[in-house]
């Protein structure tokens, strides 16, 4: 019996990190939500959740690959789908909080903003936030060992 493989997840600072090292991100978000507001990265693949299952032979399965969506749910599927069919679990991983946190903070996107931030005018997470202590990783609350990324 295989045993099932768990997804990692990362931060969006992190992915920043894995985009700069040349991973590709792999948005599974509906094309009209991709139109309003979409990932402003270089190298950036775009199949929709629902035809992943037929499309996701796409995807290389010698780079990293680092799963988008919203807010991190569909993505997490898409990455276990994948490494359900033969990815290599060290180089798939799902970029928790999805394009919400991403543009929490501040990070490059083409679109409306204000289409995914709502009315958010200040927290921790928040770019425009005048929050400057630094409690650790106040904005999830699984352990990010110290981390101060997401």
């Amino acid at each position: 019996m295989k045993t099932q493989e768990t997804v990692k997840e990362i931060c969006p600072t992190t992915t920043q990190q894995w985009v700069k090292d040349g991973a590709i991100l792999v948005d599974v978000r509906e094309k009209e939500e991709i139109n309003t507001l979409a990932y402003d990265v270089p190298n950036i693949i775009y199949i929709p959740l629902s035809e992943f299952e037929n499309r996701y032979q796409e995807l290389p399965k010698q780079k990293k690959l680092v799963m988008v969506c919203n807010g991190g749910g569909r993505s997490l599927r898409a990455a276990g789908f994948l490494l359900n069919h033969g990815y290599d679990p060290s180089l798939v991983v799902n970029m928790q909080h999805g394009i919400v946190r991403w543009a929490q903070k501040g990070f490059p996107v083409r679109g409306n903003v204000a289409s995914v931030l709502g009315n958010t005018t200040s927290g921790c997470c928040d770019s425009s936030s005048t929050n400057t202590q630094n409690t650790g990783s106040c904005c999830d609350s699984t352990d990010n060992s110290g981390s101060t990324c997401c």
